[in-house]
């Protein structure tokens, strides 16, 4: 089973790959995070394929009929929306509203983009902070509520939002907010021979039309289940705590990794496990995912140190050894 899924992954990198140029590793990672249910969060700068990438992933989905609606039904699901944050957006332009047709007091409900399956939330530290509240309440619940009706989001529902690092009128999310997202990536800029191929490609109207779809949606909703069958080890899951407790006690660090990130870390390993036809977690995992995991939920007591440096330390402090120690 593990080796059918990678080949499946392995087939969904490929085709990715072929309208946009992406470091495998950085989009296996965004590949596990949505198999394991979390979201993504790209601090990056513009023009770097953010938008292509989450497109791409969303059109390699062979979505099938009873995927495209939510809430009992009742509203059409998308496969794929981009929702472009501006500080005027209220979160009705997100969410939905309930609106009166004329004079015949009928009351329907206009939903918003977020109602899609893979959802694009572009410069999101541009959005108020009530804006980004509800909107960060939709990827924790799944759910949007209008008027104290439910609307349920059908599986699979995927965010990737990007960030600013820097510009004016941006509303920083705070520590919570970003502890939603599974992991932080940055896609960074091309190589040079990776730039002549975008601008080959994409200086092209057609770029797209050879696109195809490679896997079904119900592949991605039967590998989300599988990820709890991936075993991680006790003495794995001892090292993993033993890091974010670290985080807790080191002198550089003012705000630390809550009890949260220990569970959508152990999640996201399962996940990527599982993309790479494991069927348990190495601890080399845990090692190799814990920064781009961690980075985005502390705060250094120094801005001018960056969280990435005392989290690179407890990776070379914390020994791998078992550390199930009575009361630990």
């Amino acid at each position: 089973m593990e080796a059918e899924v990678k080949q499946s992954i392995d087939l969904l990198i490929q085709n990715i790959k072929k309208i946009i140029s992406v470091d495998t590793k950085k989009l296996e990672y965004i590949i596990a995070a949505q198999i394991a249910g979390g979201h993504v969060i790209l601090a990056d700068s513009h023009g770097v394929g953010k938008t292509s990438l989450a497109r791409a992933l969303a059109q390699s989905i062979r979505w099938r009929p009873e995927d495209m609606t939510a809430g009992g039904g009742e509203v059409k699901m998308e496969g794929f929306n981009r929702i472009q944050c501006t500080v005027d957006l209220l979160p009705q332009d997100i969410l939905g509203y309930n609106r009166f047709i004329g004079h015949s007091g009928e009351l329907i409900f206009n939903k918003g983009p977020v109602f899609a399956h893979f959802v694009l939330c572009d410069e999101i530290n541009l959005l108020t902070p009530k804006t980004q509240g509800s909107f960060l309440q939709v990827m924790e619940e799944q759910s949007v509520t209008i008027e104290g009706k439910l609307y349920p989001l059908r599986d699979p529902f995927f965010i990737i939002a990007t960030m600013n690092l820097r510009g004016v009128h941006l509303f920083p999310l705070p520590v919570p907010q970003l502890d939603r997202f599974m992991i932080r990536l940055s896609l960074g800029y091309p190589s040079a021979e990776d730039e002549r191929a975008i601008i080959e490609q994409h200086g092209r109207t057609d770029a797209w039309d050879a696109f195809t779809s490679v896997i079904s949606s119900a592949d991605l909703i039967r590998w989300k289940k599988l990820v709890d069958q991936v075993h991680l080890h006790p003495d794995v899951g001892a090292y993993l705590v033993d890091c974010v407790r670290q985080t807790r006690v080191h002198p550089d660090i003012e705000i630390p990794a809550s009890p949260r990130a220990g569970v959508r870390i152990s999640r996201l390993v399962r996940s990527l496990a599982l993309c790479r036809g494991l069927d348990y977690v190495p601890v080399d995992l845990v090692k190799e995912t814990f920064i781009p995991a961690m980075a985005h939920r502390i705060v250094t007591r120094d801005p001018a140190i960056p969280p990435e440096t005392p989290l690179e330390g407890i990776l070379h402090s914390v020994p791998v050894e078992s550390k199930r120690r009575e009361g630990a």
